[in-house]
C-alpha cells in the first residue's frame, strides 16, 4: 500500500519516482540480476552501498557480479579493500596455493566488511566457476585500497627474494626508512608532518623500478609486487598529508584506487571488464555533491567517468531503515545498530514514500525521472562508523542524484551484515570442517 505523499517533502518527486521505477525481486531470486543486463557491455560497472554493514547491499552486488561474470565476460572484481588482503582471496578463487607464512586476510578493523557470509559465498562461487578455465579466462578478486602498509612491504620483499635477490637487498634498504612505522603508519604521518621523517624518495624509486618491469612482462606475481610497491608509495604520501587536514588525503586515496583499477584493466587487455564494489561516497560522482562543490574532493566514480566516459556506469544503493553493522568510533567493537528512519526531505525519504519495497531507477534511460532528480537533496552515507545521535550532521549531505549516479537501487528495509569468523556464514551453514572451501581459514 502506498504511504501518504505528505510524508515526503515533494509529492511530485514521489510520484515521479514511483512512476519511473522498476520493481526488483529479492537478490536471492533468479529474476533479480537480469535487470542489470542493460549495462553488461560497459567496461566498468560500479556498485555502491549506503553503508559498509548492510547484508542486502552485499547480496545484491554479489548476484549482479555473478551475472556479469557468467553472461557478460567480466573477469575483474575490484573492491574497496586493501590489495594485499584481497590478493590472498584472489589466490583462493583461482585455486592457487598460498605462500608459506601467509597471514589470514582481513584481520584488522573493520573486519566485517569482508569476513562475512555474503563474501564467502561469492568467493566459493568464483572458485567453482574458475575451475578448469585457463588462467587468462579466470575471474579475479582484487583490492583497490591502500591501508595495509606492512603486508605490502612484505609482499614486495617476498617476490624479489625469489625473482632477484640483489633487488630485494636494495628494496630492503629503501623500505628500512618505513620499517619503524609499518605496523602504525599513522605515527609516521605525525612524524613526517613535523619534518622528522620522510621516506618519499626511497619508496617512489622502488615503485618505479617494479612498475617498469610490470608494464613489459605479463606475470601475475610481478603485477602483484608492482601494485604493492605502488600502494606503499601512495600510503607513504597519504599518511604524510592526512595530519594537515583538508581534501588532499581523500583525493590521494581515491586517485590511488582509480589508478589501481586502470592497472588491472590494462593488465587484462583491451576487452577487459570490471565490477567495482565501493561505498556510495566513492562511486557517486563527487562533483554532484557537497564533497566536490564545498570541500574540493574528487572520488573514484568522478575520476572513472573522466577516464572512461560512457564506458562507466555508477549505481548507488539506498535504504530507509533497518539494522546495520558498524562501530561508534574507529577500532571500537562492531555492533548491530538500528538505522533511524530516513528524513522526509532526503532522497531516501522520497523513495520510502512511494510505498515500494525494492526498485531500480535507471536515471540514464529515463530523462523525465532524471529531470525530477536534478535538484539537490539530502542523502545519507553511513560508513564503518555510525552515530545516530548526530545523524543529520554526521551522515547526510546534499547531492544531485541524477548527476551523481547512472542508476539507483532501493531497499526500503535492510538487515545488518554479520561478521563470520568461525567458518559459519549468515545462513548458519557450517564450513569449519572444509578448510579447502572456507576462504578465510588460511
Amino acid at each position: 500500500m502506498t504511504r501518504p505523499l505528505d510524508q515526503a517533502d515533494d509529492p511530485g518527486l514521489v510520484r515521479a519516482i514511483a512512476g519511473g521505477c522498476e520493481s526488483l525481486a529479492l537478490p536471492s531470486h533468479d529474476d533479480f540480476a537480469p535487470a542489470f543486463d542493460r549495462w553488461g557491455d560497459r567496461r566498468v560497472l560500479m556498485l555502491g552501498e549506503a553503508s559498509h554493514g548492510t547484508a542486502d547491499f552485499y547480496a545484491a552486488r554479489a548476484a549482479i557480479t555473478r551475472r556479469m561474470i557468467e553472461h557478460h565476460g567480466t573477469r575483474i572484481v575490484a573492491v574497496e579493500a586493501d590489495w594485499p588482503d584481497a590478493a590472498i582471496l584472489n589466490r583462493y578463487v583461482r585455486g592457487l596455493d598460498l605462500p608459506e607464512g601467509t597471514s589470514e586476510a582481513f584481520r584488522r578493523f573493520p573486519r566485517w566488511m569482508w569476513r562475512n557470509g555474503e563474501i564467502a559465498r561469492l568467493l566459493r562461487w568464483m572458485r567453482d566457476w574458475n575451475q578448469g578455465r585457463p588462467a587468462q579466462d579466470q575471474a579475479g578478486f582484487y583490492g583497490l585500497d591502500m591501508y595495509n602498509l606492512n603486508a605490502s612491504i612484505r609482499a614486495v620483499l617476498d617476490y624479489l627474494e625469489s625473482a632477484d635477490p640483489d633487488a630485494a637487498s636494495l628494496a630492503r634498504q629503501r623500505y628500512g626508512c618505513l620499517e619503524p612505522w609499518a605496523d602504525h603508519p599513522d605515527a609516521y604521518g605525525r612524524m613526517a608532518g613535523s619534518g622528522d621523517s620522510d621516506c618519499e624518495q626511497a619508496v617512489v624509486r622502488q615503485c618505479r623500478d617494479l612498475l617498469a618491469q610490470a608494464t613489459t612482462v605479463r606475470d601475475a606475481d610481478l603485477l602483484d609486487a608492482a601494485q604493492n610497491a605502488r600502494l606503499i608509495a601512495s600510503a607513504e604520501r597519504y599518511y604524510r598529508v592526512m595530519y594537515h587536514g583538508g581534501a588532499e588525503a581523500w583525493n590521494l586515496r581515491d586517485s590511488h584506487m582509480v589508478e589501481t583499477l586502470d592497472l588491472l584493466l590494462r593488465a587484462g587487455g583491451k576487452d577487459a571488464k570490471a565490477v567495482v564494489w565501493a561505498h556510495n561516497s566513492h562511486i557517486g560522482d563527487a562533483s554532484a555533491t557537497e564533497m566536490g562543490r564545498a570541500r574540493g574532493e574528487h572520488n573514484l566514480g568522478q575520476l572513472a567517468r573522466e577516464r572512461w566516459d560512457d564506458g562507466v556506469v555508477l549505481i548507488g544503493f539506498g535504504t530507509h531503515r533497518g539494522t546495520v553493522t558498524a562501530a561508534s568510533d574507529w577500532d571500537d567493537p562492531a555492533q548491530v545498530m538500528t538505522v533511524r528512519p530516513s528524513r522526509s526531505d532526503s532522497l531516501e525519504g522520497h523513495c520510502h514514500a512511494t510505498g515500494i519495497d525494492r526498485f531500480l531507477l535507471d536515471l540514464g534511460g529515463n530523462p523525465d525521472l532524471a529531470r525530477h532528480l536534478s535538484k539537490p537533496l539530502l542523502q545519507r552515507f553511513i560508513g564503518v562508523i555510525y552515530r545516530p545521535e548526530s545523524e543529520r550532521y554526521s551522515h547526510y549531505m546534499q547531492a544531485v542524484a541524477a548527476r551523481q549516479y547512472d542508476a539507483w537501487v532501493w531497499f526500503d528495509r535492510t538487515r545488518a551484515l554479520v561478521e563470520s569468523d568461525d567458518g559459519q556464514d549468515q545462513d548458519g551453514e557450517d564450513h569449519k570442517d572444509a578448510s579447502d572451501t572456507w576462504p578465510f581459514g588460511v
